[in-house]
């Protein structure tokens, strides 16, 4: 038997930051690893510039997803206007940079996920610097507001985490939640609910037996959260049919 920390997050708009070039900002199906870290260590109440304590943190956990029910796609359009680049100025706020006489016009994408359902699983590592009854407990009353990628993108519903002793993963991830709604046939046909289940692992492969299981190297790990740096991991993934897999 293994202990995992189980938990959901839901809401209407959600962003899973992925590799940008230039303006575009992609976001991608599930939660990536950097953004549970980051939304743990919020709840912890951990500041970007405290490395230490987020190395400490990232060493402690490996992390699961399921992907409860499928996404929609939304893309908000921006314009933002800037001063020109000069080595001689330095503006060190925005009120400061509208104070030019002189803007330009940039253009650029913000893209959401919408109505996302995940169930993550948090397990301890050998070099594990906290135990799961702490993150429990910070997830339950987080000392930072948690967000879901973007500080734009709040919690629907709480996180409701909950501590488990299980033999596989996939009964970890399969845990029951409360309906999202008033019961489960209404959560069904409001979030499109049509049968297939996305679990994204990292660690042993053969944490699921059936076929077709992918492993991929996303750019998620941290380096430095104050520079913005990220280096590759191995991530394991599949989909799976299942009659119903939204929370009772």
């Amino acid at each position: 038997m293994k202990e995992y920390l189980v938990f959901r997050l839901y809401g209407p708009l959600a962003s899973w930051g992925q590799a940008a070039v230039g303006g575009d900002r992609p976001t991608g199906m599930q939660p990536t690893r950097s953004a549970i870290l980051g939304l743990l260590g919020a709840a912890l109440g951990i500041k970007r510039e405290q490395e230490s304590q987020l190395h400490a943190l990232q060493t402690s956990v490996k992390i699961a997803v399921k992907q409860s029910v499928p996404t929609s796609l939304l893309r908000d359009y921006h314009t933002t206007q800037v001063p020109s680049h000069s080595n001689k100025v330095i503006h060190r706020s925005r009120k400061s940079e509208l104070s030019e006489d002189k803007l330009n016009t940039i253009l650029s994408s913000r893209d959401y996920r919408c109505d996302g359902l995940w169930i993550i699983a948090i397990s301890l590592t050998d070099e594990t610097s906290c135990s799961l009854a702490e993150l429990q407990q910070a997830l339950s009353t987080p000392v930072y507001s948690l967000s879901l990628g973007r500080k734009s993108c709040p919690l629907a519903i709480p996180v409701t985490p909950k501590i488990v002793q299980v033999e596989k993963l996939k009964q970890a991830l399969d845990i029951e939640f409360p309906p999202l709604t008033n019961s489960h046939k209404e959560d069904q046909f409001r979030l499109n609910d049509n049968g297939w289940v996305s679990y994204f692992w990292e660690g042993a492969k053969d944490e699921f037996v059936e076929t077709g299981v992918v492993t991929t190297q996303p750019w998620d790990e941290p380096i430095s959260r104050d520079r913005w740096q990220f280096k590759q991991r191995v991530m394991h993934q599949i989909s799976i049919r299942e009659e119903s897999h939204v929370s009772v």
